[in-house]
């Protein structure tokens, strides 16, 4: 049986599912990916990675049109090149973390696919925003709604489970509840435990 491990972790802004997936991806020994896919696939063969970042998770504009297979909206050029190489990275075989990037749809069919969506409490995220920020309380809401609205309407767009919605994952935890370091005790546990089954 095959013993790839791909772990998916979407995450809401400032819940600390970033931070959650990088330590994982250390601890399991793992490759890791998230923003810094983008830097692979310009190194490999697009050039600018820059131009690449601005449509990075980006929902695509509303008036676009296909022509030969590439789409006029650069978002969406750019999120196909990310789940593109993510296939790619998983018909060869790595185990890897990935941040993001609708991962867990793209990557459905794999049988080692983990997918997880950490959440927080909405206090517990402002304070969070606040402290890497330097923001108000008033702030740091704001600019978590806005980095959720554009995850949300990216996710939704190319995804057919709703993000967020339990029904697409393995598992939704709070990071709220445990603390960002228990919370990846706990997800490191599950993820050996469903490994070990496997």
């Amino acid at each position: 049986m095959n013993n790839q491990l791909i772990v998916s972790v979407s995450r809401e802004y400032a819940s600390g599912g970033r931070v959650i997936a990088q330590e994982l991806a250390r601890r399991l020994k793992i490759g890791y990916y998230d923003r810094n896919l983008l830097d692979e696939i310009a190194a490999e063969k697009l050039g600018d990675v820059n131009k690449l970042r601005r449509f990075d998770e980006v929902p695509k504009r509303l008036l676009t049109r296909r022509v030969r297979g590439m789409s006029s909206s650069p978002e969406e050029n750019v999120a196909q090149i990310q789940f593109d190489y993510l296939l790619k990275k998983a018909d060869a075989g790595e185990a890897f973390v990935i941040v993001g990037r609708c991962a867990e749809e793209v990557l459905s069919e794999y049988p080692g696919l983990v997918k997880i969506f950490v959440l927080a409490d909405e206090d517990k995220k402002a304070e969070r925003v606040c402290a890497l920020r330097d923001v108000n309380m008033d702030e740091a809401r704001g600019i978590m709604l806005r980095h959720d609205k554009k995850r949300k309407a990216y996710h939704n767009y190319y995804c057919d489970i709703k993000w967020g919605d339990s029904r697409g994952y393995d598992l939704c935890i709070n990071s709220s509840r445990l603390g960002i370091e228990k919370t990846t005790d706990f997800l490191e546990s599950y993820i050996r435990a469903r490994k070990i089954k496997a």
